[in-house]
This record gives structure tokens, sequence and C-alpha cells, in this order.
């Protein structure tokens, strides 16, 4: 690892730690992409992580909230990091290939298919109650149909 890289992973920590904290489990590896999505049965709420400002201040405290509030839990919680572990989060698009690549975003894969997607374009710019209320509807919706 050269020293830049060593520099970033020490920036990113604080902000993987806010979705492990949160029951996430991080796929840093294309193998791990794999096994996490084709061994899940279910509901799956992925994000897209990012060290920009809209996923401190807005998509990772919303994420947090939504969770909280949702009527049902999904199945499961992953995360990649855009940026940092390019492969893996390269091959966690090609999941839900349909939508543009955008960081942060989430999506919503309920048996193996996307069920909801907010991109970056949906966060950015928006209070964190309204990502949180938005994802919130989306996991009452998807959880429960």
């Amino acid at each position: 690892m050269n020293a830049y890289e060593e520099y970033m992973q020490g920036i990113v920590q604080p902000m993987r730690q806010e979705l492990v904290a949160s029951g996430f489990t991080e796929l840093l590896t294309e193998d791990d992409v794999t096994s996490a999505m084709e061994d899940h049965k279910g509901t799956a709420l992925v994000v897209i992580n990012s060290v920009c400002g809209c996923a401190a201040g807005l998509a990772r405290p919303a994420i947090r909230e939504a969770l909280s509030l949702a009527d049902h839990q999904p199945d499961h919680l992953f995360t990649v990091f855009a940026g940092q572990e390019k492969e893996a989060t390269a091959h966690m698009r090609n999941y839900f290939s349909e939508v543009p690549p955008s960081s942060p975003s989430i999506a919503i894969i309920k048996n193996g298919e996307l069920a909801y997607f907010i991109p970056r374009e949906q966060i950015e710019g928006y209070e964190m109650e309204q990502v949180r209320d938005h994802l919130t509807g989306a996991l009452n919706q998807v959880t429960t149909a």
C-alpha cells in the first residue's frame, strides 16, 4: 500500500464505522460482494458509501434513522465504499446496472432484484429528514410487500 492509500484508509475509517456500528457488513472485495449477493435471501439494503459531505451529513445519518423508524427491517445490510474498494463497488453496481452509478446511493434488493434505488441526486441538496423519510417509506413498502 502506498502512502496515499494508507492516508485515505485512516481518513475514511470513521465513515466506515458509522454504518458498521449500525449493523452493516462491509464488502471489501469482489468475492465478498458475490458471496453476499448470491447467498442472501429476502431483502438487502445496500449502501454505496462515500467520503463526500452529502454522505456524511445526509446519507449515513438518514440511513441510521430510517432503520430505527422502519416498520420492518431488511434481512441484510451491506455496504461498499466508492473510491476505496473500487473493484467491490463496481461489482456491486452490476447487481443494479439499470441505474447510473452514483455515490452515495442506496439500493434495496428483494429476492435478487432491484426493488428501489435512491441516487445521489435524491440525497444531495435535501434535508436529512427528507432523505430519512424517503428511505423509511421505501423500506416499509419493499419489506412488507
